[in-house]
């Protein structure tokens, strides 16, 4: 198994950035010099939480315990708190960094896949959004999407108003990292539209995975993003089990996901 830390200067960033990678072979296979009879790998773009950095899930889960089980190439970013979403004011672009950059970048320094059969995204709460938003948006770059606890706020903030304060932040935070929160509805940081948009124009929408527990604050959105889904006929496994918003829950739920997206399992 090699872990590696890799710093790279960002043009949708504009700036360095940083992301753990994890790959199920010795380091010197991974540049060329080793066995290449595993290659290429498929890959697994995995976003942590709120609050959260690109060492979430390498600290807090069995990520690189399920990396080698399942022979998958897993790369863990930072999103800040931005929703992994992209700040055209500041410059900063995280969608097109999460989306289509970084998949682009990791392509060319390790032996991936380049299939878009192979390649995957996935994250729990903010990251869960982040894979739906990020999975459909670049949809032809990623054929499933892993969605845990997903924070899908968007139901929650659409129009709220300029006093608005909830447990995760305010009218003034949701506004920088949303947009006019009048126009949310309907816009490409609404996961319902990017999906009606693929339907419209008869694009490959990726199969969907969601998990939620049932003591889990984020529940109602995952339920209704869900039934949206279902009529629809979008291609979503869904499972609602006791748990909260815990890594116990993303523990259990990440390990069921990759069998399904490596596997084309129904767990």
């Amino acid at each position: 198994m090699a872990i590696s830390q890799v710093n790279f200067y960002s043009k949708a960033l504009k700036r360095e950035v940083t992301f753990n990678a994890l790959l199920p072979l010795d380091r010197t296979d991974m540049f060329g010099h080793g066995n290449t009879e595993e290659r290429p790998f498929k890959s697994l773009y995995l976003l942590h939480g709120y609050s959260g950095n690109y060492m979430d899930w390498l600290s807090l889960s069995r990520i690189r315990e399920l990396s080698h089980k399942y022979n998958i190439a897993v790369f863990m970013p930072s999103g800040e708190n931005n929703f992994y979403l992209d700040d055209n004011d500041k410059g900063e672009l995280f969608g097109e960094y999460i989306g289509k950059e970084l998949v682009t970048f990791t392509r060319k320094m390790f032996p991936l896949s380049t299939k878009r059969e192979d390649t995957f995204i996935g994250g729990l709460s903010m990251g869960g959004y982040g894979a739906i938003r990020n999975g459909l948006k670049y949809a032809g770059n990623f054929s499933r999407i892993i969605a845990l606890s997903s924070a899908i706020i968007t139901y929650r903030i659409a129009g709220i108003s300029t006093d608005h304060k909830d447990e995760v932040a305010d009218y003034k935070y949701y506004r920088r990292v949303f947009g006019d929160l009048n126009l949310l509805m309907g816009s490409d940081r609404d996961p319902e539209a990017l999906v009606l948009k693929l339907i419209e124009t008869k694009v490959e929408i990726p199969k969907i995975y969601i998990a939620c527990g049932t003591e889990d604050f984020l529940l109602d959105v995952n339920q209704k993003f869900h039934d949206f889904l279902v009529s629809k006929k979008v291609n979503v496994t869904y499972r609602e089990t006791e748990g909260g918003h815990t890594f116990d829950f993303w523990n259990n739920y990440i390990e069921k996901a990759i069998l399904w997206a490596t596997h084309n399992s129904e767990n």
